[in-house]
């Protein structure tokens, strides 16, 4: 894979921890980020798996059962600012009594009165921690630096500071925090599945980043089989679908931040997405 990094970027991976010395120093081509030959086509890659790759610890999530505190059908109804007023009222399960904020998203403004904001990129993560609950916003404290990091050193931004073909949204695939920042279960991921399906209905962006296994799993669930029981190493280096939309798999910012070697492979998924989707429309 051949990149090429401005001064800026450089020091934006230096920050992530990613060596760039053996990089050319010309100015980043973006076509380049990803040589043809590693993006895949469109389309969904079954991985086989072997029993001894499971991870028996990450529980499964079902989201196909029937929503019970919440009518699925409404919410699929709703527009994007009736959305959000929804999310923050919601008491579908027992986060609603520890909660102190919902975490509905961040990004682009929106695309005009009423309407969802215009944007390329969409970043799931997997649902809210301490400072994300204080705050109502995703991705904050050193998780969030970092996300900022690795999306500065592609030219983006979740302020909405790059071109407009480079818009950012940031969003959890939980709305509430769980307490003491436990796993998400998987009635509480169930619960919160629709407001997820209508946020990407209504943004419609050009790639989805998925960052940690509840994103991918809650992402992926009907694509790939069984992939609760993959372990998400296994899942990077391909690109997914979700509802014709293109899905690359990486690790949260989080887990980088307790295991540094893995930063230059999901410097990889980034460019794997930035590839696709700077690649022209099929």
């Amino acid at each position: 894979m051949t990149l090429l990094l401005d001064n800026r970027q450089r020091a934006m991976l230096a920050e992530m921890g990613v060596r760039t010395d053996f990089l050319p120093a010309t100015p980043l081509d973006v076509p380049a980020a990803v040589e043809p030959a590693e993006v895949a086509p469109m389309k969904v890659q079954k991985v086989e798996t072997r029993p001894e790759a499971a991870t028996p610890q990450a529980p499964s999530i079902a989201l196909a059962q029937p929503l019970a505190g919440l009518a699925s059908t409404a919410v699929s109804e709703l527009g994007w600012e009736a959305l959000e007023q929804s999310v923050r009222a919601c008491q579908a399960c027992g986060l609603c009594k520890t909660r102190k904020n919902t975490v509905f998203g961040v990004g682009a403004p929106a695309a005009g009165p009423g309407l969802a904001p215009h944007a390329d990129w969409l970043i799931v993560g997997e649902a809210p921690g301490e400072n994300e609950d204080l705050q109502g916003e995703p991705f904050v404290g050193q998780a969030g630096r970092l996300l900022d990091n690795m999306l500065k050193a592609m030219g983006l931004s979740r302020r909405a500071q790059g071109a407009p073909q480079d818009s950012v949204y940031i969003l959890n695939v939980l709305k509430c925090r769980p307490p003491g920042n436990r796993n998400p279960q998987p009635e509480e991921l169930l619960q919160c599945a629709p407001f997820l399906e209508r946020q990407v209905a209504l943004l419609q962006p050009k790639i989805i980043v998925a960052m940690g296994r509840f994103a991918v799993q809650s992402l992926l669930k009907d694509s790939v089989p069984q992939v609760e029981s993959i372990p998400l190493g296994k899942l990077r280096g391909q690109i997914y679908n979700y509802r014709g939309i293109p899905v690359v798999v990486t690790y949260h910012p989080a887990y980088l931040l307790r295991s540094l070697a893995e930063k230059a492979k999901a410097w990889a998924d980034l460019c794997l997405a930035l590839g696709r989707a700077r690649r022209p429309q099929d």
